[in-house]
């Protein structure tokens, strides 16, 4: 007994040292225990929240859930660093939700909760978050997200008795001007993917919102990494924040099973639509390097009877979220986009990715795949190669330092397909 509390009593001192060492001079660290896999039940949320995650076939949390809420729970400041796909966004979502259910409605025009994202991809998916999780429970809570690239007349109609506001920095300082929305009494101030947002440009307009901010609220950070600027955040709004830091997983390569095909160039689109039929492939998200190409692919799958749908910087913003949630909620099969749209898209679970046309970079092509085998989760990763893409093939395994299966699809019976 006395041996583990030495040994407890230890760990916690690594703590402290790590904390210091990264400057964190008002931070505190709350020892919680790590149980992986633990129920919500145990996490502090009310029945009625617990009862809607049972609904959504959800029991158990991931490793950020599980240190988060019970610190958001108790009207902490957090600092959250942990990937993408680590189930940050609910880790916030339900606390706040819980929270939101003893409170009373918001006055006209304000907002009780503000989360900033950098992208109106990731806007309309954390309004999609808070919907799932929320629109089940007693308490009736409002989520409005707003952005730029839509009509700003309509998002100044809808705010009326909002309880959550997700807002691009930009649209938001444009709402705030025209007296649409007033943030004078927000409670909670989340910033999801403060280092993107950082990184595109969006410090002055981040810095001027502080401003109108009240001064008592709790503030909620989460960032993929941690750096300079971040840090400097947490130096001018977090007070003794509660810093949750989830390591990346140094073999998350290893949930992804990846197999190649070598192929000739005519017939690429045979064989990618002979894959998807044969497989009976769902929810699959195919890159290729261009825009025309992605119209071309969505266009070929559909006239052979597959459902799909390609979005990408040409398409207009209605019509990339519609084809987004479809994918998402599962009646879109297959999802066909570019390496510069993709950035702005976080799927959890994600089964399957296939690789069209080979990025240019090595970089590009993991955080492809990366978009399945996430949260623990295994996906396939399925890439074309044709003879021209061999070379460029063999050096970005070379840099992943793994080598991919191939299978020569030369006697596959492509007639038909």
């Amino acid at each position: 007994m006395f041996k583990d509390y030495l040994q407890q009593a230890y760990l916690i001192y690594i703590w402290y040292r790590f904390l210091h060492r990264y400057s964190y001079k008002s931070s505190i660290f709350v020892p919680i225990k790590i149980q992986h896999n633990m129920s919500f039940t145990s996490l502090g949320l009310s029945a009625s929240l617990v009862k809607v995650l049972e609904n959504q076939k959800i029991s158990k949390a991931f490793p950020i859930q599980e240190k988060a809420i019970p610190a958001i729970l108790a009207k902490k400041d957090v600092l959250g660093i942990a990937k993408t796909g680590s189930g940050k966004t609910a880790s916030y979502v339900l606390p706040i939700l819980n929270q939101l259910q003893k409170g009373a409605i918001p006055k006209n025009r304000h907002v009780d909760v503000l989360v900033l994202v950098p992208t109106r991809e990731l806007a309309e998916q954390v309004k999609d978050v808070f919907q799932l999780f929320g629109s089940s429970l007693p308490e009736r809570i409002k989520t409005l997200a707003v952005y730029g690239g839509v009509s700003i007349n309509t998002q100044m109609q809808a705010l009326n008795s909002v309880n959550v506001l997700v807002a691009t920095p930009g649209r938001l300082l444009d709402l705030v001007d025209s007296k649409a929305v007033h943030l004078s009494e927000i409670r909670t101030l989340v910033l999801d993917e403060a280092d993107k947002m950082l990184s595109m440009g969006f410090k002055e307009e981040v810095d001027r919102i502080f401003k109108l901010l009240p001064r008592k609220r709790q503030n909620l950070l989460f960032s993929a990494t941690l750096n300079d600027d971040i840090d400097a955040i947490n130096q001018l709004i977090l007070t003794e924040p509660v810093v949750i830091k989830i390591e990346a997983e140094k073999d998350s390569l290893e949930l992804i099973k990846q197999v190649g095909y070598w192929v000739s160039e005519e017939n690429k689109g045979p064989l990618l639509r002979f894959l998807i039929k044969k497989d009976k492939l769902k929810q699959v998200l195919i890159f290729t390097a261009s825009t025309y190409k992605a119209d071309n692919v969505a266009d070929k799958l559909r006239n052979n009877g597959i459902d799909a749908s390609a979005i990408h910087s040409k398409k207009s913003q209605t019509a990339r979220l519609s084809a987004l949630k479809r994918f998402k909620d599962g009646s879109l099969k297959v999802l066909v986009t570019t390496d510069l749209l993709a950035r702005g898209i976080d799927i959890e679970f994600l089964p399957y990715v296939i690789n069209y046309e080979l990025p240019r970079s090595p970089k590009d092509y993991i955080h492809r795949i990366g978009r399945t085998g996430r949260a623990e989760s295994p996906g396939e990763a399925i890439s074309l190669i044709t003879p021209d893409e061999r070379h460029h093939f063999k050096v970005i395994q070379k840099k992943m330092k793994k080598w991919v299966d191939m299978v020569d699809s030369e006697n596959f019976d492509l007639q038909g397909y």
